[in-house]
């Protein structure tokens, strides 16, 4: 775990300036604060910033070849290594040490770029090969490590971990991209392959990139792997099932057990990191750390169902509680976060691993079960609406529910069962329309008056990134096609760039043992009977877990952090949203004025909450506002 930065001359052998990429690794200091390495070779500088987990003394990089012609820098972790490195010795190679690195270098001069078919585990690393005068990127299947480049006409490539390591490598700050502007306003987070920057681009998960010197005009991301969510008629029986799991997932959490440092589990109330501490420990044995986060708030504390789980384990509990008022620091946010963010939740993660920090360096976590294992609440309603419609003719379906989503009034802050515009609005589109109104922080038209930009990028559809992936989803079932679409965006882009900014902030690494690769495909095939009970989603793993988690965790209604966002902005930080109305995003012309007062309004006068909406605006002022001010130094330097 690591943070990784490069400048690679792909047209000729200009030198690299030691200073700019000093500077790149200078502003990812908070991935690795373990210790910092750099390599140079003619039209090549490579650099590294190390959080040391595996081989604290011999894992040192930039990894360099005995004979200097291969060069490695990596963030990750291959949990296959040791493995990996007896087919390597098997062929002549010789270690010199017992790193994940070392592999990736013998690994490549014997199998190429077939090496990244045979890791198993979370990755972001580029080789450059000397005699090949190549360099290779490449990403995990999951994309739980990022990586930014930026590869110019004149055959420049700069690389690096975090959006601000390209920026410093650059005399000056890119245009905003609109139609990412578009996509951070409806989803609150830029998806794959754009940044926020016109002419930088994220490597999208499960993709390599082979750029040779002289011959990188038209190179573009190659895809090596892609999860294929279809359920089979041949699965076997449920009880089959449930034992077959099991195997899996001691499997799953075994291998990520491999650490030279402190190890524990991050613990709330809910079933996924109950399994993890659960299973964990019965590989283990008691004893481990486990570290829960709570709230002053009720409706929101879990520390009493994680306490009851910690204890039926034997762990070893730590637990802070914070206030929710606490946790509303903008600023906080932005400082781990090199691009526009607007999920609040990220704000008691930070907290998590801030707390997890002082106890552990390695944590396991739950994240990927509710998008393999069909967890979140959206998912029934949408297979539910998604079966009515298959029942009437498109145009039956929205001539009839279009008026009447018009029509009903928006009752956000009513009684649930009051709540039905959003499920007839679902009714009168197709599938990934449905799936848009779900997940997004705002409406197309709302996010248009509010921005301008349809006009600016001839009336561009956000939900259409969601329906590109359906389209290649090889299903027509509605869960599995669902399922497939977060797995590719919602998992990528939102939940695993939040563990991963605010535990690397923090100093902490993060293994999610249910993101696991056999464990992955084989929940991909299962039936959908065996995800959804009803309105109640992960019937197979809790079914698993019945001997190991509290029935009281399993049976709970599914809920998590719901950050009081719009009490923040209304009390402790109603200065800066007013402010907010003559701030630089005004003046740049990203959000009109008028729009943006027209939601506040709205939001302190009681008629509607926008606070998601206002949020995400006040997220991209502090983007601005940190941007300015590394301009401002950069001019002053």
């Amino acid at each position: 775990m690591c943070g990784i930065a490069g400048i690679i001359d792909l047209s000729g052998r200009a030198p690299v300036r030691p200073a700019r990429l000093k500077a790149m690794t200078d502003a990812i200091a908070a991935r690795g604060p373990d210790g910092e390495g750099a390599w140079f070779a003619p039209g090549v500088g490579l650099g590294h910033r190390r959080l040391a987990i595996i081989d604290p003394e011999g894992g040192q990089q930039p990894f360099v070849s005995e004979d200097g012609r291969v060069a490695v820098v990596f963030n990750g972790m291959i949990y296959n290594f040791r493995d990996l490195r007896r087919d390597l010795e098997a062929l002549g190679s010789v270690f010199v040490t017992d790193c994940d690195t070392e592999v990736l270098l013998h690994g490549w001069r014997h199998w190429g770029e077939a090496l990244v078919d045979r890791l198993d585990g979370f990755f972001a690393a580029v080789i450059w090969d000397e005699d090949r005068e190549t360099a290779f990127l490449m990403r995990d299947r999951w994309g739980k490590k990022p990586f930014y480049y930026r590869l110019t006409d004149q055959g420049e490539l700069l690389f690096g971990s975090d959006l601000n390591a390209i920026l410093a490598g650059m005399d000056t700050v890119p245009e905003i991209r609109r139609d990412a502007l578009a996509d951070y306003l409806a989803f609150g987070y830029v998806p794959e392959p754009k940044s926020i920057f016109e002419g930088i681009s994220k490597l999208p998960p499960a993709h390599v990139m082979r750029l040779a010197r002289g011959h990188f005009a038209g190179a573009e991301p190659r895809q090596y792997w892609r999860i294929h969510v279809t359920p089979s008629a041949q699965f076997g029986s449920y009880d089959e099932a449930v034992e077959a799991l099991k195997v899996l997932l001691r499997d799953a959490v075994n291998k990520r057990l491999v650490a030279d440092v402190p190890l524990g589990t991050f613990l709330s109330g809910g079933v996924d990191s109950a399994a993890m501490l659960a299973i964990a420990s019965e590989l283990r044995g008691p004893g481990l750390d486990a570290c829960t986060m709570g709230f002053d708030d009720p409706a929101l504390d879990e520390t009493g169902l994680a306490a009851q789980v910690a204890r039926l384990h034997g762990a070893r509990h730590h637990v802070e509680v914070v206030s929710s008022d606490a946790m509303g620091r903008p600023d906080w946010l932005n400082s781990a976060f090199s691009e526009p963010f607007a999920d609040a939740s990220a704000l008691p993660t930070l907290a998590l691993c801030g707390m997890a920090s002082k106890h552990v360096k390695v944590a396991l976590s739950g994240d990927g079960g509710d998008e393999l294992f069909a967890g979140y609440r959206r998912y029934p309603h949408h297979l539910n609406e998604e079966r009515l419609k298959a029942r009437l003719p498109n145009a039956v379906s929205r001539g009839l529910f279009g008026p009447l989503a018009k029509a009903y009034p928006n009752l956000q802050s009513g009684p649930r069962f009051l709540r039905g515009k959003s499920t007839l609005e679902a009714l009168s589109t197709d599938a990934m329309g449905g799936l848009f109104r779900a997940t997004a922080i705002m409406k197309e038209s709302a996010r248009d008056r509010l921005t301008g930009v349809s006009g600016q990028v001839d009336d561009y559809s956000s939900a259409d990134l969601l329906r590109h992936h359906a389209a290649q989803s090889d299903t027509d079932d509605p869960l599995s096609r669902a399922q497939y679409v977060d797995l590719m965006t919602w998992l990528p882009g939102r939940m695993l760039v939040k563990v991963d900014r605010a535990s690397m902030a923090m100093g902490v690494e993060v293994r999610n043992p249910l993101l696991d690769i056999a464990l992955a495909e084989w929940a991909a095939k299962l039936p959908t009977a065996y995800k959804i009970d009803g309105f109640s989603g992960k019937r197979i793993l809790k079914s698993t877990l019945r001997q190991h988690v509290p029935d009281g965790i399993l049976d709970a209604r599914k809920r998590g952090f719901v950050a009081p966002i719009g009490a923040w902005m209304t009390g402790a930080h109603r200065g800066r949203m007013e402010a907010l109305m003559n701030g630089s995003v005004i003046e740049a012309g990203l959000i009109n004025r008028n729009s943006l007062k027209t939601l506040w309004n709205r939001t302190t006068n009681g008629k509607q909450d926008h606070s998601r909406e206002l949020w995400a605006v006040l997220m991209l002022e502090s983007f601005f506002a940190r941007l300015h001010e590394k301009e401002s130094s950069q001019q002053a330097a």
